[in-house]
């Protein structure tokens, strides 16, 4: 169910996310990879360990991503692609880690590549009803960015984040 005002709000947003792509391209910003997470299953009896498939190339700004095609997603987990080495069986969440960093190796990703995985992509078109970070506040968009903090207007919100990507302070 769409809103008269919606296609206005949508085309808004649209607008900045293409503002967003134009000024990281220019800029030569930093992006990373994001990947589909294939899990563990057979192939004709044979058996495949889990792997992270490459789906393209994003830009993070803060709790989204953006690729370069204007796309947006809501970030999901992230590992680097390392050596998995040795199980310590130290803690439940240390092996998975250590899983994930295994994955992104056999999805051929370069060594010390991020890797971002289980992003969900915002559909704009259905943003009223959506309940992600990005959402609706009466004809305005804003971003639920941390869960006890209050919700800022998502074009300053990328703004900040596009200036801080494009523009590193020094040291960072």
């Amino acid at each position: 169910m769409t809103f008269p005002d919606d296609e206005q709000m949508i085309s808004g947003i649209r607008r900045v996310l293409d503002g967003a792509v134009a000024s990281l391209s220019a800029a030569g910003a930093r992006d990373e990879a994001l990947a589909e997470y294939v899990p563990e299953r057979r192939v004709f009896g044979v058996p495949r360990k889990p792997v992270l498939r490459p789906l393209g190339r994003v830009w993070r700004l803060g709790v989204f991503l953006l690729g370069a095609d204007g796309t947006l997603y809501e970030t999901g987990l992230t590992t680097r692609a390392l050596e998995a080495g040795r199980p310590a069986y130290q803690s439940a969440s240390a092996e998975q880690r250590r899983a994930y960093r295994a994955a992104a190796t056999r999805g051929r990703f370069p060594h010390g590549e991020t890797v971002n995985f289980d992003a969900v992509r915002v559909e704009l078109d259905s943003i009223r009803m959506a309940g992600g970070r990005l959402f609706v506040d009466g004809d305005q968009a804003r971003v639920r960015w941390n869960p006890t903090a209050e919700p800022v207007d998502f074009a300053s919100y990328l703004t900040d984040r596009v200036e801080l990507l494009a523009e590193p302070p020094a040291g960072a």
